[in-house]
């Protein structure tokens, strides 16, 4: 098929690779000129593993290409996904206003009958709005559906090539039978494609994450429990996930969640519950308890230091919200960073991907190392804020050798407790009873 993307952030770009790999012909299109730029000259400009090779080569075999021209990126299109940004808005509802210009300007220069996709994550009743949008300015016969895309960043494009489920909320037959043409290659072992309403295919994608959410803010709920009580979540978390009705994933303790799906889709769905006359009070708990856990091991550290963090010198592990990934959003080591740099404290931090978007949003706040050894010299304590796989078996000798106190915080519970009292490091994670000096 001849498809358009239109945006080419995380979610498009994924998807225009992903469809040109199983042979379709694929027009990426974005506002960006300079983005359009790098990428047609071959420059990837997201860090996303497995996804480079593949964008190399369709680009290099014709199969996918970029453009700001919107009328000339569809002009032979049967297929038009919607990946555009729908960031939160100042009451958490999500802002559709690019999703709904682009399909007003669709409307105005489509020549023939189309699919036009909702890809991106929209609130109940988008499809709706963009149908609309549409057909103010257009007689032609089209369809738009939605298909909410469960990507996962770090290992996206197996979710693309191999999903567990394609959700498709159409109520048209031709644009059913199109759609499942186009997916038919990612489902051959299988997994099955789900048809259902517009309204039901939006829903879900609220529904999947806001679970998922929950489950790690569960989680980090009875980790702060383990802790006054003398527990090991660990053993918790085992004893638990071995039950197959509740399963093994998302069920690590940590300084909370982030990224950008978790903590929008979250919100959308608790605003679309208030819009709907309905308090979601378990999902205004989950955010609740995200917001407190991301700084949960500030008040160790500051105890460590007896209460006085001026002056003192931290190296940081971690900068994106999660391994695998250069993405910043809402991770929670930029809000340790605040919060110590408000108490005086300065930082230098390591991350192996996302360091330069930091440096956009800090800029010279901290201080940047190039490798994770060199992050320690002179720091007082190290902080582990993502659990990046180099991070897993460091040095521990060139770690006490840089450090002026053996001192490690660790919010993604990287080490072994009793492992760490044998190196004799004062150790502090989450739910578990720490190793003290």
């Amino acid at each position: 098929m001849k498809i358009t993307v239109v945006g080419t952030g995380y979610v498009g770009l994924v998807t225009g690779t992903c469809f040109a790999e199983t042979g379709n012909d694929v027009t990426c299109v974005d506002i960006d000129a300079s983005k359009v730029n790098k990428l047609s000259s071959g420059q990837i400009t997201i860090y996303e593993p497995g996804l480079e090779k593949l964008f190399e080569r369709n680009l290099k075999e014709g199969r996918l290409s970029f453009t700001t021209s919107l009328e000339d990126g569809i002009r032979e299109a049967e297929v038009i996904f919607l990946a555009l940004p729908t960031p939160p808005g100042a009451d958490g509802s999500a802002d559709l206003s690019f999703v709904l210009n682009v399909a007003a300007h669709l409307g105005k220069i489509m020549t023939g009958y189309k699919v036009i996709v909702d890809k991106s994550t929209v609130p109940v009743g988008t499809a709706e709005k963009v149908t609309a949008a549409i057909a103010q300015n257009c007689k032609i016969p089209f369809d738009v559906v939605s298909n909410p895309e469960f990507l996962r960043e770090g290992v996206a494009v197996d979710d693309f090539m191999k999903p567990d489920r394609v959700v498709i909320g159409t109520m048209s037959e031709r644009a059913r039978k199109v759609m499942g043409e186009l997916y038919a290659p990612f489902v051959r072992q299988g997994n099955p494609i789900l048809f259902m309403d517009e309204k039901s295919a939006e829903l879900t994608k609220y529904a999947a994450n806001s679970f998922l959410a929950t489950k790690i803010s569960f989680m980090n709920e009875i980790a702060i429990l383990c802790e006054k009580l003398g527990a090991d979540v660990d053993m918790v978390r085992r004893g638990i996930g071995s039950d197959d009705r509740i399963g093994k994933r998302f069920l690590f303790p940590g300084i909370g969640y982030g990224g950008s799906c978790f903590p929008k889709d979250v919100q959308a769905l608790v605003k679309s519950s208030e819009d709907a006359d309905y308090e979601f009070k378990i999902l205004n708990a989950v955010m609740d308890v995200n917001e407190k856990q991301k700084l949960f091991l500030l008040p160790k550290i500051k105890a460590f230091f007896e209460n006085n963090l001026n002056g003192k010198h931290f190296a940081l592990w971690g900068l994106a919200f999660k391994p695998n990934t250069d993405d910043i959003r809402e991770a929670p080591a930029l809000y340790i960073i605040d919060a110590l740099v408000a108490e005086g404290a300065t930082v230098t931090v390591f991350d192996p991907e996302a360091m330069p978007n930091v440096k956009h949003v800090l800029g010279d706040k901290i201080t940047y190392a190039d490798h994770q050894y060199a992050c320690l010299d002179n720091a007082d304590a190290l902080i582990i804020a993502t659990e990046w796989s180099v991070f897993r078996t460091p040095d521990f000798h060139k770690i006490s050798a840089s450090l002026k106190n053996k001192a490690i915080f660790d919010g993604r519970n990287l080490f072994e407790v009793s492992r760490m009292k044998e190196l004799g490091y004062h150790y502090e994670s989450v739910g578990r009873i720490p190793a003290m000096l």
